[in-house]
């Protein structure tokens, strides 16, 4: 009776250390990405996409967990929050970073792109890859991919405009940063800073004017019943940059990111495809069921003669006619 006893008890240490030699082999991951969108925004639909891929990738071994709305923290401390490893992931954008690395302003500059195709030669090739070589190395978070949130236009309240010049004093909701700003000034308005959750009170109640951004934004947010008019001006081909924390990226098994970057692929086609559907239909959409007027005739020529003579003060921080050459590159 003790022989067999002591026979069990080998066979469950054996059992027993079998089991934690697999564990030890298979390592788990559960990545918090935090975001300041809607629920209802592409980008989190994108994100649902990107979690279901990866579990099924990697066979459970990494789980996300998304915090929309900004639940983890706004646009400013959840940057600060990946870069302190204490959030795993979020979507960083070139403006919230230039107050980092000064020269990455650029990517958010009016009129930076000519169209989508441009973009993502730029941002894939070898230029956004030393961007975000040295992004990784000097603060400590690392872009994976990139996804077009969608080409930004103006929203206002109760004026159509036409010409930079007829932005004067318009107030005009940003992000609170330098580059945001700039961009505000790039387009001739008077740019108010405020965060992203309090966009539509401000514009309801009048304290800013106008704000931008992509059209399935404005819908996603309701932009439409706090404002009348949608000026297409076609200012900036937005993109975010899924990232992560670099010494969390540099700890995990490389199979284990290879699953990571072919999920956010997978996500990818999936949230450009919900932009380019929605900018494809909601012209007609916010004009013809939700009575707005849609000026579509701006002088874009004007508002890029603007930008570009507002933008030669951060010659010294992007590089002599490194705009110019990202415009007219291939």
């Amino acid at each position: 009776m003790v022989r067999m006893a002591r026979v069990l008890a080998l066979v469950f240490l054996m059992v027993f250390l079998g089991t934690a030699i697999s564990l030890a082999g298979e390592k788990t991951y559960t990545l918090k990405f935090n975001t300041v969108a809607g629920p209802n925004q592409p980008q989190v639909k994108g994100l649902q996409v990107f979690a279901s891929e990866v579990e099924k990738l990697s066979k459970g071994n990494i789980k996300v967990k998304i915090f929309h709305s900004g639940q983890l923290g706004n646009q400013q401390t959840q940057l600060t929050g990946v870069m302190r490893g204490t959030i795993d992931m979020t979507f960083t954008d070139p403006n919230a970073l230039a107050q980092f690395d000064k020269r990455l302003g650029i990517f958010g500059a009016a009129y930076l792109f000519r169209d989508l195709g441009h973009m993502y030669r730029v941002m894939e090739g070898s230029v956004g890859a030393e961007y975000f070589d040295r992004l990784a190395s000097e603060r400590g978070v690392r872009p994976l991919d990139v996804w077009y949130l969608g080409t930004r236009q103006l929203n206002l309240r109760d004026k159509a405009v036409r010409t930079p010049e007829e932005m004067k004093g318009v107030k005009l909701r940003m992000p609170n940063s330098p580059q945001w700003i700039a961009l505000g000034r790039a387009l001739g308005a008077n740019p108010t800073p405020l965060g992203f959750g309090e966009v539509y009170l401000a514009l309801k109640t009048g304290v800013v004017d106008g704000q931008d951004n992509p059209l399935p934004t404005d819908k996603a947010q309701k932009f439409y019943e706090v404002t009348k008019y949608i000026v297409l001006t076609s200012h900036q081909i937005g993109m975010v940059w899924p990232s992560i924390n670099e010494k969390l990226w540099q700890k995990m098994p490389e199979e284990y990111r290879g699953w990571i970057i072919e999920a956010l692929r997978t996500a990818r086609a999936h949230q450009n495809g919900i932009v380019l559907d929605g900018e494809a239909s909601l012209v007609d959409e916010f004009e013809n069921v939700h009575g707005m007027t849609i000026v579509r005739d701006p002088d874009r020529e004007a508002f890029m003669r603007h930008a570009l003579r507002s933008y030669r003060e951060f010659e010294g921080d992007w590089g002599k006619g490194m705009y110019e050459k990202i415009q007219s590159s291939k």
